[in-house]
C-alpha cells in the first residue's frame, strides 16, 4: 500500500511522548505477516492495541480499520525496538500520517522503508493542541496542520524527501519508480 494523498482530512488521535513500538503493536501481534492479505488486515485491527485503558481504542472492536487518519503524538514517537510492524499496522488500520515533534530513528526509517504513511514532524507540541477526534487538514506541499476544530493553523517541518518515497509505496517502489533496481513487469 502506498500513501499518494498532498491533502489529508480526517480525525485525529492524540497520543503522548515516548509511545514505543510495543504500545503501537504488542509483540504477540508479530507473527502476522504483512504480505498475506488477511493478516495485514488483521494486523490493522491490532494497531494501538498495546495503550493502556485511558485511551479510547483506536481500532474499535469488531473493526480492522480505524476513524482517525492522522495521529498526533509528542517527542520520540516509535522508540524502543525495530519493528516494521508498526508502521505497517498503522497503515493498515487506515491512518495516513503521524505528526510528532520527534520520532525515534529506527521508527522513521521503517516509516520510509515500507511507504505505510507519512511520518511529519512539527516545531511545536501539538498533542498539547488537539484533542482525540478533532478534524483535522495536512497540505502537505504547504508544509501545514490545521486544527478545523479550532481554525488554528500549525507548521510542519520540511518533510523532504520522505514524500516522493512514501508515495512510491517504499524503499523497493521508489527505487523501481528512479531506475535503481529493475522494475517488475
Amino acid at each position: 500500500m502506498s500513501v499518494n494523498e498532498n491533502i489529508i482530512v480526517g480525525k485525529v488521535y492524540v497520543l503522548e511522548d515516548n509511545i514505543d513500538t510495543d504500545l503501537i503493536i504488542p509483540a504477540k501481534y508479530l507473527n502476522l505477516v504483512p504480505t498475506i492479505p488477511e493478516e495485514y488486515r488483521k494486523l490493522g485491527s491490532y494497531a494501538l492495541a498495546g495503550l493502556p485503558d485511558e485511551f479510547p481504542p483506536f481500532v474499535k472492536e469488531g473493526s480492522e480499520t480505524t476513524e482517525y487518519a492522522i495521529i498526533v503524538a509528542g517527542s520520540n514517537f516509535g522508540c524502543g525496538s525495530s519493528r516494521e510492524h508498526a508502521p505497517i499496522s498503522l497503515g493498515a488500520a487506515g491512518a495516513k500520517a503521524v505528526v510528532a515533534q520527534s520520532y525515534a530513528r529506527i521508527y522513521f526509517r521503517n516509516c520510509m522503508a515500507t511507504g505505510e504513511l507519512y511520518p511529519l514532524e512539527s516545531a511545536d507540541r501539538l498533542c498539547d493542541k488537539f484533542e482525540t477526534g478533532q478534524e483535522a487538514r495536512i497540505s502537505i506541499p504547504d508544509e501545514i496542520i490545521e486544527n478545523k476544530t479550532t481554525g488554528k493553523s500549525y507548521s510542519l517541518r520540511p518533510p523532504g524527501e520522505v514524500v516522493p518515497v512514501i508515495q512510491a509505496g517504499g524503499l523497493f517502489g521508489y527505487a523501481r519508480e528512479s531506475g535503481m533496481i529493475p522494475s517488475r513487469k
